[in-house]
């Protein structure tokens, strides 16, 4: 079954169609003829919104696992297969999804799509001990790189436990911990698998340089075989009061190279116009060298040396407004923190004028048709529309719905939203390690015997 393309009302003239298999996979396709390229995209409704305690980051583990090998590709051989076509891919995970993305020449497009749909319906024949131990380490050590050894590396799970209580889908990130990490077996994952990844759990997008009908014929050659699964359970439910309705703090003491302040503040969830209000609000606060609060912690004041504030869309949970600033030289942080408080009432009394808002709308749709404009970006949000709000044909009117929203929105939703009592707020103070500890003393001993033959030169006059 399809449906025709049409171009919607603020489009752009793209177009997309919409079509469904009988076991269950969505696809959507988008012809593109402007470079003879294509992008297959693969978003599974999964990700650690799904979870248990006790098994976080299998979602993360799993996205690894299905670059592992399948039943007609071994090993490396996703990899080595696309790149030696010319084509790239690669894979994330989020709180609400797992997607898998080739960008291809137009005529290695069948590859592409066979190499999905191989792991989809084979992954299980290939998955056994020595694979699951490879990738456990590899996701572990991902871990330690970019969370547990790099400074401020544990802010975004620190922020995130903050933000969303104990027991909340949203309460832990899709990294997961070194514990559940150790403790998945390869049964876990083998049910994660059979749940999961399953044509009816999915929707494939393919962008490009494509002939709408013969794509259409690989597709159900490829996948119209793989059988659906009706296991699944729906996430937990997410939602929660518009407000935290108390700031919560947590200072941390770490070798980090600058005090820093960050904050999570609680928004409208994505979908929806209140978000997009939040959005353009954030824009004009924080993003970029032009913004509100760079201008005055980074220009005027020079109190810090990077002052950011962007959104954190998601479906499932109120969104997340995520304030990041790093304090200039000894400034201390309650400094910072009078500032970004004088200048967010400031903004929420008066709201943005009309130069605010015509820049931010402005960047706000560069940034959306940077994406729309390029076949991988147009795939992805194709898929994500689908997913999580069930309309791909969403994501071409995005940019329409931006420009819609007015100051008063804007205004309103920083009013009501962009406060202390509704924020979760990480400090970050500098300790000395071992090698400062010690050179520190050995200055001191040398400064304190300085001023002693000082003292004593000066007695001999």
């Amino acid at each position: 079954m399809g449906h025709t393309a049409t171009a919607e009302a603020g489009s752009g003239g793209l177009t997309a169609t919409e079509h469904r298999l009988a076991n269950g996979l969505r696809v959507v396709l988008s012809e593109d003829h402007l470079t003879p390229v294509a992008a297959v995209c693969l978003w599974y409704d999964v990700g650690s919104r799904h979870e248990v305690k006790g098994r976080t980051g299998l979602a993360h583990l799993f996205e690894h696992l299905m670059f592992q090998g399948s039943k007609q590709v071994h090993g490396n051989g996703h990899f080595e297969l696309v790149q030696g076509a010319g084509g790239s891919l690669n894979g994330t995970t989020s709180f609400e999804r797992t997607n898998y993305f080739e960008t291809m020449p137009a005529h290695q497009l069948e590859l592409a799509l066979w190499l999905e749909a191989d792991r989809m319906g084979s992954l299980l024949s290939a998955l056994d001990e020595e694979s699951m131990e490879n990738q456990r380490d590899v996701v572990k050590n991902e871990r330690r790189q970019r969370y547990d050894n790099v400074p401020y590396g544990t802010a975004f799970e620190k922020l995130t436990a903050l933000s969303y209580p104990e027991g909340h889908p949203y309460h832990h990130t899709p990294i997961g911990s070194m514990a559940d990490l150790d403790a998945a077996t390869l049964e876990d994952a083998r049910e994660f698998f059979r749940t999961y990844y399953a044509p009816n759990n999915a929707v494939l997008s393919v962008v490009g340089d494509i002939d709408p009908e013969q794509t259409l014929a690989w597709v159900e050659k490829y996948f119209g075989s793989i059988p659906s699964h009706d296991g699944k359970q729906p996430p937990r439910d997410g939602s929660l009061p518009e407000r935290i309705g108390k700031e919560l703090r947590e200072v941390v003491e770490e070798d980090v190279p600058a005090r820093a302040l960050m904050a999570a503040y609680r928004l409208p969830e994505d979908g929806t116009r209140a978000c997009d209000a939040a959005d353009l609000a954030l824009t004009v606060l924080g993003s970029g060298d032009s913004s509100r609060l760079y201008n005055r912690l980074v220009r005027r004041d020079r109190t810090a040396v990077a002052a950011g504030f962007g959104l954190l869309r998601l479906a499932g949970a109120p969104s997340l407004g995520w304030l990041d600033v790093k304090t200039s030289g000894d400034v201390e942080v309650p400094v910072i923190e009078a500032a970004v408080d004088e200048e967010l009432a400031r903004f929420a009394a008066e709201g943005p004028t009309p130069e605010e808002m015509e820049r931010a709308q402005a960047q706000l749709e560069r940034e959306w048709l940077d994406r729309l404009g390029t076949v991988a970006g147009r795939a992805d949000e194709l898929c994500r529309y689908a997913v999580l709000f069930g309309d791909p044909q969403l994501a071409l009117t995005a940019v329409q719905r931006v420009l819609d929203v007015t100051a008063e929105e804007v205004q309103e939703v920083a009013k009501a939203r962009l406060r202390p009592d509704n924020r979760a707020v990480l400090v970050y103070e500098p300790v000395s390690t071992d090698a400062e500890a010690a050179e520190d003393a050995e200055n001191a001993e040398n400064a304190e015997a300085a001023a002693e033959t000082a003292e004593e030169e000066e007695a001999a006059k």
